[in-house]
């Protein structure tokens, strides 16, 4: 555990087992599973030099994140923008000044320290401009993460609340998710 570093990525990851079930009409369990684990340890890889903190709520994906080389949150029950306001708050308590987090479905992610070279908000939408793939928050600054259809416009609306700068970045490899089927053309 980096215990100080300024910069943490943070990747929220449910049950493997759970995963993807929108792309149920195209992808059976074992192979979303296999994918849904995949897709994960790119997004880790992708941290580069950054220490990775994975929040999940399921013992086994605890384990798969020491596996992977990244320090495990534990936070059951407590859904996906809870658990990655706890994740922040954890990551803040560990030294970091600013958290990217990242989520685990990005296949075509790279190199993720960029993002972190701004001194308010940054957020990196989907390539629907729906969605918020990745976003960087200062640690301490109170973020509230509002996940879920429309999240880019509510991020971006908290941003401007807490009265931090906010950059908008369309990167096309951190844009690209796979929620639907349609999605896993163009993660090849």
């Amino acid at each position: 555990m980096a215990v100080g570093s300024p910069t943490w990525v943070l990747v929220p990851v449910k049950t493997f087992a759970e995963a993807k079930v929108r792309l149920a009409p195209a992808v059976g369990p074992d192979e979303r599973r296999r994918l849904a684990e995949t897709m994960a340890a790119h997004v880790v890889r992708a941290a580069g030099a950054l220490p990775v903190a994975v929040v999940c709520d399921d013992p086994e994906v605890a384990e798969w994140a020491r596996r992977v080389g990244a320090t495990p949150l534990p936070e059951p029950g407590r859904g996906l923008n809870n658990a990655v306001a706890a994740g922040v708050e954890k990551l803040a308590s560990f030294g970091a000044a600013r958290v990217i987090v990242a989520h685990a479905d990005l296949p075509l992610a790279t190199d993720l320290g960029w993002v972190a070279r701004f001194p308010g908000v940054t957020l990196v939408p989907d390539r629907r401009d729906d969605g918020t793939n990745v976003v960087c928050v200062p640690a301490t600054s109170g973020f509230s993460f509002a996940y879920g259809p429309g999240s880019f416009l509510r991020h971006s609306a908290e941003a401007r609340r807490l009265g931090l700068p906010l950059r908008v970045v369309r990167e096309p490899g951190l844009g690209h998710d796979v929620d639907i089927p349609a999605d896993l053309l163009g993660a090849h």
